[in-house]
């Protein structure tokens, strides 16, 4: 089996970047309908990692969603431990700019090569994508690789604006995860009831299933159905799989996996307001002690940590408003001493990995043991 692997040095940048790409290899089942050229990504809204080093990119400019063929299957059991200070000064200076001319805006870990992938903006919108090998940088190709895509259909509009005259097409695509051969997508459509689940079966076809979704927002006092779900993950609780969905000012509703079907509209079951004034950033599950846990990053909080069978024995629905600004019901968390995260995910079954921005204002990388979490 022959690999071509292109190797090119960006001028003056010193940034790697690495584009493999083989004619001759054979397919595996998920990569069949793969196709070789440039990607056009316009923007990098979300990335996260599905099976065989296939890396899943929201794009809210162009409202489709790829699937990327990073080639990165080398296969390792514990991820590299990090403390990197002054990180986006480290990655500005890879691109051959300054800190404040770049945008971090998702980070995900390959679970096989157990490799961070940041996706960045720069000042001018350009997406790009890296990769950390050890402590170095590489650039990760959006061109001449191995990809598909999907558009999405009835997705928020370009124009579309929220009531305080900021555009919504950054949210076609506010999260994504690979979950049992389906792509889970949550963001706004250009329909009514705006709020919008999709489950996209993996290798793409053109079916791409969405329900729309109604929620009690505690905080606001009322029922919504244009806010969309900024950070989520699947749970098991006694043997039945739910979505986990926090949205902004910060309620955290349960829907039924069984239950989000094309076509449906469903009402979730607020089971916390977690404090109005913030937002949700990322969510991950992990186990310690054999137990399972999952944690949340926040704009305005602290990471917080939430027990499954808290979750799982909590049987009320919130249906009250909770009038005092920042005020917190429902479930309850811990708050750890995890201030300032901006993302964060699983590095391998015992670390987690994080970007923290730290009390002097520097940007840092770091990993941390589950058991400290």
């Amino acid at each position: 089996m022959k690999k071509l692997l292109l190797i090119c040095v960006l001028c003056g940048l010193g940034l790697v970047t690495i584009s493999a790409i083989s004619k001759t290899e054979t397919k595996s089942i998920l990569k069949s309908n793969f196709t070789i050229g440039n990607t056009e990504i316009a923007s990098i809204n979300g990335i996260s990692f599905g099976p065989e080093g296939i890396l899943f990119i929201g794009d809210s400019k162009n409202a489709t969603l790829y699937a990327l063929d990073t080639k990165d299957t080398e296969k390792l059991e514990k991820g590299t431990t990090l403390n990197m200070a002054s990180f986006d000064t480290k990655v500005a200076g890879a691109l051959g700019t300054m800190a404040d001319q770049i945008k971090i805006t998702d980070m995900a870990v390959n679970p096989i090569s157990k490799k961070v992938y940041i996706s960045v903006h720069t000042n001018d919108g350009t997406p790009v994508l890296l990769r950390l090998n050890g402590e170095k940088l590489e650039n990760v190709s959006l061109k001449n690789v191995s990809y598909s895509k999907l558009a999405l259909s009835n997705p928020v509009a370009t124009d579309k604006k929220d009531r305080r005259g900021r555009s919504q097409r950054k949210w076609a695509i506010a999260d994504l995860k690979y979950h049992n051969g389906n792509v889970m997508l949550t963001g706004l459509s250009n329909k009514e009831f705006s709020s919008t689940f999709r489950s996209i079966p993996f290798p793409f076809t053109k079916a791409q299933d969405y329900a729309s979704l109604e929620i009690w927002h505690a905080a606001h006092g009322r029922f919504e159905t244009y806010a969309p779900i900024k950070a989520f993950d699947v749970i098991s609780m006694n043997n039945k799989e739910y979505l986990l969905a926090s949205y902004t000012c910060t309620p955290l509703v349960l829907f039924p996996m069984e239950d989000l079907k094309a076509g449906n509209h469903l009402k979730g079951r607020t089971v916390a307001e977690l404090g109005s004034g913030n937002a949700p950033i990322d969510m991950i599950s992990f186990k310690k002690d054999g137990k399972p846990y999952f944690v949340m990053s926040n704009t305005n909080r602290s990471v917080m940590r939430f027990d499954y069978d808290v979750i799982a024995n909590f049987k009320e629905t919130l249906t009250e408003s909770v009038d005092e600004f920042a005020v917190a019901t429902g479930i309850p968390y811990v708050s750890l001493p995890m201030v300032n995260v901006l993302h964060l995910d699983n590095l391998d079954a015992n670390n987690v990995v994080y970007l923290q921005r730290s009390a002097d204002g520097d940007l840092v990388l770091r990993t941390r043991p589950t058991k400290w979490m």
